[in-house]
């Protein structure tokens, strides 16, 4: 992409927040610099194809999250933290953040004095309002709005909710977490409904999936359409191959693949997230996949041992990448064919030499844009087993 999105836009938290390390540079200086950036670390494996990029750079993240607190002066803030801190950075208009999103979480803000909600500090561990987080479906418009309280009780919830939806109609379910611990992590474990389904719906490559307030979901829609599309076009699929999908969340990619594959086994840990595969895959009809709960270094070790062959496994790790046990499970079920999918470029480099020494080629590395302003990059690797 050789367009160039100088920045018209000026962030207020620039160098504050820590969210966006490339805040002010020139948006195709961004891709050069990531491009620089992958050839650097993955170069040694392949050549680097050029950068997928965005078209409109602005607003597009879907999931935004927002912290809750009071300044010195005792005004309600909300906002991200700074960067190594849990101090909140004040931001009425984040750059990468859905406006919509934005605009609930201002209300939000605006209704918690009226309501005598009272915002959590963490030094003394008083106050009930720690986070909310509001999701968007980017082709179906359903919004989920997640309030993250300290203690399961909402005073005047139901008016709370009332009120927040007269402002904004276009909120189809409100759901009140709990989290009661002194943690970094934002969610807790128990949720109770408040309005409406408890989850939202999304289409992502021509399937529906269900979208629960923990569930994994990429965060940029109009890129993660190209980073799937690219990577089932990576895979080769033709109809005859069993499927392995590592990591599968609420099964994005094992649906996604079950199209042109077939058979399809998602393996993922959260059974949240197993959950919703099970209703997307009944919900979408689609009959050539199955969910199992578990680890899945621990599946494909198991059906190594039991004689069971794959021809594909698609991994999408967190940014840590791989452990060597999992990659080590990965390298006795023996797949004809790898696709790793990662947003650690340093994580994978070292996963590609533990690969690259066990019988596998590095035979395509694509880069594709899915967080721009920051110093993040996804990348596609494709591997073939060495005969």
């Amino acid at each position: 992409m050789e367009q160039d999105h100088t920045n018209s836009k000026k962030c207020s938290a620039a160098g504050k927040c820590g969210g966006c390390q490339f805040q002010e540079i020139p948006y195709a200086r961004q891709l050069k610099k990531k491009q620089k950036q992958e050839e650097q670390l993955l170069g040694k494996f392949g050549h680097v194809q050029p950068i997928i990029g965005m078209e409109q750079p602005y607003f597009y993240r879907n999931k935004v999250h927002s912290a809750f607190g009071r300044d010195r002066k005792g005004n309600i803030i909300s906002g991200p933290y700074q960067a190594g801190t849990h101090k909140i950075v004040p931001v009425e208009e984040c750059l990468i953040e859905d406006r919509k999103c934005q605009e609930i979480i201002r209300t939000i803000r605006g209704m918690l004095r009226s309501f005598k909600i009272k915002t959590y500090d963490e030094d003394t561990d008083y106050g009930l309002l720690r986070h909310v987080m509001v999701r968007r479906g980017f082709r179906s418009g359903e919004i989920m709005v997640i309030l993250v309280l300290r203690s399961p009780i909402l005073p005047s919830k139901n008016n709370f909710v009332k009120a927040l939806r007269e402002k904004h109609p276009e909120i189809t379910t409100v759901v009140l977490n709990v989290n009661d611990r002194r943690t970094s992590m934002v969610l807790g474990e128990q949720e109770k409904t408040l309005y409406g389904p408890g989850f939202i719906r999304d289409t992502l490559c021509g399937c529906s999936f269900r979208i629960s307030a923990r569930s994994f979901y990429q965060v940029n829609p109009v890129q993660t359409e190209i980073l799937y599309d690219t990577a089932i076009r990576l895979a080769g699929l033709t109809g005859k191959e069993t499927v392995v999908d590592a990591y599968c969340g609420i099964g994005t990619i094992s649906l996604i693949a079950a199209k042109q594959a077939k058979k399809v086994i998602g393996v993922e840990l959260n059974r949240d997230a197993v959950r919703d595969a099970r209703i997307n895959a009944r919900e979408n009809k689609i009959g050539n996949v199955e969910f199992r709960q578990g680890d899945a270094g621990e599946f494909m070790n198991a059906c190594a041992a039991a004689g069971e062959k794959a021809d594909v496994v698609f991994m999408d790790p967190p940014r840590t990448g791989s452990d060597e046990r999992f990659l080590s499970s990965l390298v006795a079920l023996s797949p004809e064919t790898i696709v790793y999918i990662s947003c650690g470029p340093e994580s994978l480099a070292r996963d590609l030499q533990y690969l690259t020494k066990k019988s596998y080629a590095v035979k395509t590395i694509q880069p594709v844009e899915m967080f721009p302003f920051t110093e993040h990059t996804e990348t596609i690797v494709l591997l073939k087993h060495r005969k």
